[in-house]
């Protein structure tokens, strides 16, 4: 048996090698031939049935490492199950094409800070859009604060190309959705009586929702994670939604089932041709 596994592996390993650029293709087209020359019992006690498990075996946990998805690393930090699959679909799909990105969560007002790679930076408590609702009003960038009804006041869910940029206070602020006037900035404390401070310290989500629809951070988070995060580069921020799923929202895929899927859909035909390969 362990001569078996060790011919396949050196047959496989010489088919990758000839492959070149294509190794997939060439494995594929050799395989048969392979097979049919090594695919015998290895002693007088292993008959073809042995042997056809255990090539399928083989080549079935080598497609599966193959296709092992990717993920974000959270590190520590406690995340919704919606935050770590739309994190984890980035990292494994390369949505982000190569940039840092951030997640808000708006049903945890809460933001999470990643690298390239998908690695998290950093993550805090966020103040958010009073209203429930994941789409902007049509022109809402273009009027004055004053004019926007509290029904008005949301935080849109989409993926948005964000950068770094100051505001007509000179402050610097990270642009998310330039047309909706949607950025994440240092919390605002003008308005003593919103508490926005006090609402970021406290342990729920709860009171949470006060802002026009920017994402309001504490102003350290923004100076020590943001800003470096995204200085030179322009970003992606992935706003989840609140009233749909992140599927309908980010075409997103849950990576665990994608790679097995592929996975099984890779094996099935080699445990056929080894199969065969003995007939």
């Amino acid at each position: 048996m362990r001569a078996l596994v060790t011919a396949i592996g050196k047959g496989l390993c010489f088919g990758l090698l000839a492959a070149g650029c294509f190794p997939c293709q060439a494995a594929a087209a050799e395989e048969p031939a392979q097979l049919s020359r090594l695919m015998r019992p290895s002693s007088a006690g292993e008959g073809p049935a042995q042997a056809v498990a255990a090539a399928s075996f083989t080549i079935a946990s080598q497609v599966v490492a193959a296709h092992r998805p990717k993920r974000a690393n959270f590190d520590r930090e406690r995340a919704s199950q919606e935050a770590r699959h739309v994190a984890d679909w980035v990292v494994d799909s390369g949505d982000n094409r190569g940039m840092p990105f951030a997640i808000v969560d708006k049903t945890d007002a809460k933001v999470f800070v990643f690298d390239a790679s998908g690695r998290l930076r950093g993550a805090a408590p966020a103040l958010l859009g009073l209203a429930r609702g994941d789409d902007a009003v049509p022109g809402i960038g273009e009027r004055a604060l004053s004019s926007i009804p509290p029904e008005e006041r949301t935080t849109p869910a989409g993926r948005f190309v964000a950068a770094l940029d100051r505001n007509l206070r000179g402050k610097e602020i990270l642009w998310v959705d330039y047309d909706g006037a949607v950025s994440m900035h240092p919390v605002i404390t003008t308005n003593p009586r919103e508490r926005r401070a006090q609402r970021l310290a406290t342990a729920t989500p709860l009171d949470n929702r006060i802002s026009y629809g920017c994402i309001n951070v504490p102003p350290k988070f923004f100076d020590d994670v943001v800003r470096p995060a995204f200085t030179g580069t322009d970003g992606i921020v992935y706003v989840l939604p609140e009233t749909r799923s992140a599927g309908e929202v980010f075409a997103s895929y849950d990576v665990e089932e994608r790679a097995r899927l592929k996975s099984a859909s890779q094996a099935a035909p080699a445990q056929a041709a080894a199969a065969a390969a003995l007939h």
